[in-house]
């Protein structure tokens, strides 16, 4: 019985594995085709048409690109400014590419930071990140509070002279908790969400009320609790003027007595990971 668990757990953690490999892959062919000109809305186009072309056909959140200060939400007040827009790229720009597909009924949300050129502040951001990644790793396994860990996250990037962005988001949520879905022949989707991730999002937050818990990793008083197990798509997010920097990847959070199985980051064969070993070697 016990195998039979471990290997249906196997299977799942492969399903998600599989989905943010092929959304991380689409990010990265769409990264090489950017050119000056441009425009967020085509470059938002090109992943959705990359990851059709590859059958998926339902998604978390439909996929986002901000070019140059967009980058760091430098006036964001609603949400409406989130979506792909008319700016266009230009030499030396930051980007980011931020895309939640679901395919076979698993769920990935994925975020690319890139640069049309050379940039040292762009590359200084990208290695300042790579110690979040460790950070939130360890603080999850101590079973730390989610609002606690927000609040060292907080406190990492004000010394490292950053301003934290993803505070800018709904709720101002540095994570949120994905699911499976049922595969659908129609999937449709309301202000660019999904409806049956928005639905599955729904109904944990309905239990999380009950049970005092929330799918929703903020700064708020909800999010005063350990972290619940499943699997979190996690997005610590630096700004630096007009400058913004990110990764997105799932995090998997287990009921383990074992610190090194509490916790762990699905995949460390990503762009950002990979980036980080070439750094060191």
């Amino acid at each position: 019985m016990a195998s039979a668990v471990a290997r249906a757990r196997t299977a799942e953690l492969q399903g998600y594995r599989d989905v943010q490999r092929l959304a991380y892959d689409c990010a990265e062919a769409v990264a090489a085709q950017l050119r000056p000109g441009v425009t967020e809305r085509e470059a938002a186009r090109m992943q959705r048409e990359w990851l059709r072309g590859r059958g998926v056909r339902d998604w978390f959140h439909l996929p986002f690109a901000w070019f140059g200060d967009r980058t760091a939400f430098a006036g964001f007040r609603i949400p409406l400014q989130f979506f792909p827009t008319n700016r266009r790229l230009e030499p030396g720009m930051p980007f980011i590419l931020d895309l939640a597909p679901v395919h076979a009924g698993y769920t990935a949300d994925i975020g690319y930071s890139g640069c049309l050129g050379l940039s040292p502040l762009h590359d200084r951001l990208l290695a300042d990140l790579v110690v979040h990644r460790d950070l939130i790793l360890r603080e999850v396994r101590e079973r730390r509070s989610l609002r606690e860990i927000y609040a060292d996250v907080d406190r990492l990037m004000l010394k490292q002279g950053y301003a934290n962005r993803h505070r800018a988001y709904p709720f101002g949520v540095i994570a949120h908790k994905v699911d499976r879905v049922k595969e659908r022949r129609w999937s449709p989707h309301v202000l660019g969400f999904g409806t049956q991730s928005l639905k599955g999002l729904l109904s944990d937050a309905l239990h999380g009320h009950r049970e005092g818990w929330s799918p929703l990793w903020s700064p708020y008083r909800f999010s005063d609790h350990p972290p619940r197990p499943g699997v979190w798509a996690v997005e610590p997010h630096l700004g630096f003027r007009g400058t913004g920097a990110k990764f997105e990847e799932l995090l998997v959070v287990t009921d383990s007595r074992d610190p090194e199985e509490s916790a762990f980051w699905l995949d460390d064969d990503l762009p950002h990971v990979r980036r980080r070993l070439e750094g060191a070697a």
